[in-house]
């Protein structure tokens, strides 16, 4: 399909990276606890803008060059580790998106990613360059789309309980702190 040689594995794929939890998925709950359904959708945009500007970068080999060059990738890796753990621990109304777009943008390890998992389902024989990437691309807004949204709605639910119990919501708020600043040193290294 369109280059893609096995879209449906593609798809599960997709869904196996979107269920593992990361510094985006944080930030997204964290939006949510704060600013209920709209803002975590609004972080979920942010998000897919994020992926989709590493998805485009991987592309066009943008990662090669980061593969090659291990003091650049260090650099970045650390700039996104401390930026990823500040901004996602001080999340703002009205700033969800933006804060969800640059923690996505400044975790350099997701561009290798993207650069290694692309080639897995691209059908050398049938590739079609740039609309076989758009339709990845495409495919992965999508699914990031309705898991993000389906996961927003579901923390909004819980949310809403846990702020009935003052003592159990700031539990877990500092628990997620805590689970933030571990992402950020984790990139770090």
């Amino acid at each position: 399909m369109l280059g893609i040689s096995d879209y449906w594995a593609f798809v599960a794929a997709v869904l196996v990276f979107l269920a593992l939890p990361g510094p985006g998925t944080f930030a997204l709950l964290n939006a949510t606890a704060k600013g209920g359904f709209r803002a975590g959708a609004a972080a979920t945009f942010g998000l897919i803008g994020g992926d989709q500007v590493l998805m485009w970068l991987a592309a066009i080999g943008v990662a090669a060059v980061l593969q090659a060059n291990e003091a650049l990738f260090k650099g970045l890796q650390y700039a996104g580790a401390k930026a990823g753990a500040t901004q996602t621990i001080t999340l703002r109304p009205g700033h969800f998106a933006r804060q969800a777009f640059f923690i996505t943008l400044m975790n350099p390890k997701a561009i290798v990613f993207y650069m290694a998992f692309f080639p897995l389902f691209i059908d050398a024989d049938q590739h079609r360059g740039f609309v076989t990437f758009a339709t990845m691309a495409v495919t992965i807004a999508i699914l990031t789309l309705a898991y993000c949204l389906t996961l927003c709605a579901f923390a909004s639910a819980i949310s809403e309980r846990v702020r009935a119990h003052r003592r159990l919501s700031l539990l877990l708020q500092r628990a997620a702190g805590v689970a933030l600043i571990g992402f950020g040193l984790k990139l770090a290294r």
